[in-house]
């Protein structure tokens, strides 16, 4: 017998965990608009406050994809690299770029992205800045990845749930389970996945969360706050083989000035910084920081067989030879 949403919230006020099959079923029952505003935003407030369990997470986000649009690609393994946003620090896109430099180097991603949330510049702002039209026609997509090593998923186009919500977080005005959500709900389920996180809670949430799915990840905090390897500061990586602090300079990298990783204050400044990366001719510091996300990446794809060391190198031959560039133009010119 299906429960109520009377029963669950009555089992959150006793501090009691939902199964994972209850929590698809709520998002499931969401999208079929059979409850009221008024409860949802209950339940999403009564989670918010006492945490997220990693079973109500994964059943939330089997619910997702169960209601969305799949992403079938006809690829063995490729990789999404993706942060949770949410730190406030108004980054340029370092993730979307490291994705270029990735795919640069020979290998498949499917970078999955929406609109910025809390900075000026989004995955999707950057891409539609471009020119790029967003798609979910699978030929188009596999075209995509066939022939530029990379395809970009426009969220929207694929999680529908996230429309019946999309009131409800705008009202709340602080992160819900959906914020933790993004990351995990790529359409096309990559077998790989590097994951900037914004503090050591969500790192712990996600290591547990990636080892019940299954997949190769890299998670990554820097520890002053930023939701990717900023340079900044030490940062902390953890992946299905090791878990350990790096300084920047345990890399060869000096250390990055907060003011040389801010995105700019408009849309144009941010795109203008990606492109200066992937023509190198950006900052030093900009630089690095996309080598240093991007040899993670690499390191997950290679599943930890290859030193970041050689991972470095291989992100910086695929800047410096001018093949991210070029993965780019051929990108845009099969996605324009």
């Amino acid at each position: 017998m299906k429960q109520t949403m009377k029963d669950i919230l009555n089992r959150m006020l006793n501090h009691e965990e939902l199964s994972r099959e209850e929590m698809k079923n709520i998002l499931i029952g969401i999208t079929q608009s059979e409850y009221p505003t008024e409860q949802i935003t209950a339940l999403l407030t009564a989670l918010q406050m006492r945490g997220v369990t990693v079973d109500e997470l994964l059943g939330f986000r089997d619910g997702i994809l169960e209601t969305g649009v799949p992403a079938i690609l006809n690829a063995d393994r490729y990789i999404d690299v993706v942060g949770t946003g949410g730190d406030r620090k108004n980054t340029f896109n370092i993730s979307t770029t490291s994705c270029f430099v990735i795919a640069g180097a020979g290998y498949k991603v499917a970078k999955h992205g929406n609109y910025a949330a809390t900075s000026v510049s989004g995955a999707s702002n950057v891409i539609q800045h471009h020119g790029i039209k967003f798609t979910d026609d699978i030929d188009k997509l596999n075209r995509s990845l066939d022939e530029a090593g990379i395809v970009y998923l426009h969220a929207q186009l694929f999680a529908k749930a996230m429309k019946f919500v999309g009131p409800i977080r705008k009202a709340l005005q602080f992160p819900t389970i959906f914020n933790l959500l993004g990351p995990l709900v790529n359409p096309s389920q990559p077998q790989c996945q590097l994951l900037g996180v914004a503090n050591l809670d969500q790192m712990r949430l996600y290591n547990n969360v990636y080892q019940k799915i299954g997949i190769d990840y890299g998670i990554v905090n820097s520890i002053d706050g930023y939701d990717e390897i900023s340079l900044t500061s030490d940062f902390k990586v953890t992946t299905n083989t090791y878990e350990r602090i790096f300084k920047p300079q345990d890399l060869g990298f000096d250390i990055a000035k907060p003011e040389e990783v801010v995105g700019g204050a408009t849309e144009e400044e941010a795109a203008a910084i990606f492109d200066a990366v992937l023509e190198n001719r950006a900052l030093p510091a900009q630089k690095n920081i996309v080598l240093a996300n991007a040899a993670f990446g690499i390191q997950v794809l290679e599943k930890g067989q290859k030193s970041i060391e050689e991972c470095i190198e291989t992100a910086r031959e695929s800047i410096d030879s001018g093949k991210a560039l070029a993965t780019f133009k051929k990108f845009a010119e099969l996605n324009s």
